[in-house]
């Protein structure tokens, strides 16, 4: 059953001026191996923070790092989540979250479903 969906877009530009302007943003949103990524796919990574909080209903409180997009073998995207995330995630039932990225045009994009 699908308990939430988030949505998020981030332009690209903007979200690299950003990190140019304030460098430690990158440490405090993203965890060491998601720092690795260019800056189209950081912004995709955000956008799907950003989505997989509003699947939460948005609440206070949820850190950075305890929502990770990782790249399973085969290139498609997965969350991981531990801390704040997987325990509100568990208080709501949700056992499982889906993930979607893209990134064209200037735009980079994200879609988290919450499933229980």
């Amino acid at each position: 059953m699908i308990l939430g969906v988030g949505i998020d877009v981030v332009d690209v530009d903007r979200f690299a001026a950003s990190l140019a302007r304030t460098p430690a943003l990158r440490e405090k949103l993203f965890t060491p191996a998601e720092r690795e990524r260019g800056t189209a796919s950081l912004a995709a990574r955000f956008a799907a923070k950003e989505a997989l909080a509003k699947s939460l209903g948005a609440p206070r409180g949820l850190r950075w790092h305890d929502g990770e997009v990782v790249t399973l073998p085969d290139g498609r995207p997965e969350l991981r989540v531990t801390g704040t995330v997987a325990a509100l995630a568990e208080s709501r039932g949700i056992r499982v979250f889906h993930v979607s990225l893209s990134h064209d045009a200037g735009i980079a994009s994200a879609v988290v479903i919450a499933e229980g």
